[in-house]
């Protein structure tokens, strides 16, 4: 079968998450990914649970599809093969704190000596310039930086984390975009070129209407716990049961909740609620009036009534529910592939569906160093220079 990236050999010398989703999706397009790890122990989510069989669940979600070398760098033996790798490769990716790849005699100035047509992804905390760029930057401290934890929660309450790791895959994704940009820029010149990726960046250029509104009115975000900024209603609402999910965001679909699920034709006049902005100005007030109404039935009947009536709606999963919902996993969003010491196991699936060039996984994640022989083989290394760098501790 097809695949799009078939033919671009990428060097991974990321860990942890936004590096790895990132080649992942390159590995499941079909590029070669070789992943590359800190010698001895690897990547640092292998020492993170859960685990099967040994094998951490963490590093095997995010590191399909690639072939793997565990690489002492701070060898000569170890840089030189690295630069044997990077001598035709297309794509690399890294994700240390700005400075240490110079320290290791892998930044780009001179992999670009190496091969000039080479696309060199850096992935920080919070970029390769500014006053902050030599911080050591997690996910969390990324929320905390671009007003993401500030606006997110119940109103009065606590800053709140997202749920995942969201500037980490915001970053993946960034980098994602930018790489296959180059990389098309590169087919057309025969240039390659560097790319900074940062965490803060990737996440705060998510926060689009949050800026608009800022910059348009001088409007600080606040916490609406599930309410929208600009929109009502459209949020959570507490039912006999539970709590469900009311989209009716426009006039057409607010008169249709009125009319034939709350049955409240007298909302429709309320000067509270004749307009959208209304609305959301009396956000708390037209919160009290649904949920009084929803108290009187379960959550399975007014989705079906909402469902009925044509105005979005749906549950609050936990996310057990989300992933045995027969929606998911008719839409092949749940996979099961085998793993040679995990045994079955499962992983989500690929979001886009390409009629022509769909992803696959063809490798499950690698043990550690799992493929350094393959690798240095097909470099030229003999069995006895490779045994040889087994007792230099150079591979392992």
């Amino acid at each position: 079968m097809n695949q799009a990236l078939a033919g671009m050999k990428v060097v991974d010398l990321s860990q942890v998450l936004a590096g790895p989703y990132c080649t992942m999706v390159l590995g499941d397009m079909g590029a070669d990914v070789i992943k590359i790890e800190k010698y001895p122990n690897g990547d640092d989510t292998r020492a993170m649970g859960p685990y099967a069989h040994d094998e951490s669940y963490l590093y095997m979600m995010v590191n399909r599809n690639k072939r793997g070398m565990c690489l002492n760098l701070k060898t000569e033996d170890g840089r030189q093969i690295f630069y044997d790798l990077i001598k035709d490769a297309n794509v690399f990716v890294e994700n240390f704190r700005p400075g240490i790849t110079k320290k290791l005699g892998i930044d780009y100035a001179t992999l670009k000596e190496i091969n000039p047509q080479i696309i060199y992804c850096s992935i920080s905390g919070y970029g390769q310039t500014g006053p902050y760029a030599q911080k050591g930057g997690f996910d969390i401290m990324a929320q905390g930086m671009s007003g993401l934890m500030d606006m997110t929660g119940e109103k009065g309450g606590k800053p709140v984390k997202v749920g995942i790791a969201i500037h980490d895959i915001a970053a993946a994704q960034t980098a994602i975009q930018s790489i296959l940009t180059a990389y098309i820029h590169r087919l057309k010149s025969g240039n390659g070129q560097y790319i900074d990726v940062s965490l803060v960046d990737s996440g705060l250029a998510w926060t689009v209407w949050e800026a608009a509104a800022y910059w348009g009115k001088g409007l600080i975000p606040q916490k609406t716990g599930t309410a929208h900024r600009a929109a009502a209603p459209y949020q959570g609402y507490k039912t006999k049961d539970g709590f469900i999910l009311i989209g009716a965001a426009n006039q057409k679909l607010w008169e249709k909740f009125c009319q034939h699920v709350a049955k409240k034709v007298e909302w429709i006049k309320d000067e509270r609620f004749l307009t959208n902005s209304l609305r959301v100005k009396h956000a708390d007030e037209l919160e009290a009036e649904i949920e009084f109404v929803l108290a009187e039935q379960p959550s399975t009947y007014w989705l079906e009534l909402l469902e009925a009536h044509g105005i979005p709606s749906g549950p609050i999963y936990s996310y057990d529910e989300t992933l045995s919902d027969a929606h998911i996993i008719e839409r092949e969003m749940v996979l099961n592939y085998e793993h040679p010491i995990g045994g079955s196991m499962k992983t989500l699936g690929f979001p886009a569906k390409y009629s022509k060039t769909p992803g696959q996984i063809k490798k499950p994640a690698p043990l550690l160093g799992q493929h350094n022989s393959d690798v240095l083989q097909s470099l030229g290394y003999t069995d006895e220079k490779i045994n040889e760098l087994k007792k230099k501790e150079v591979i392992r």
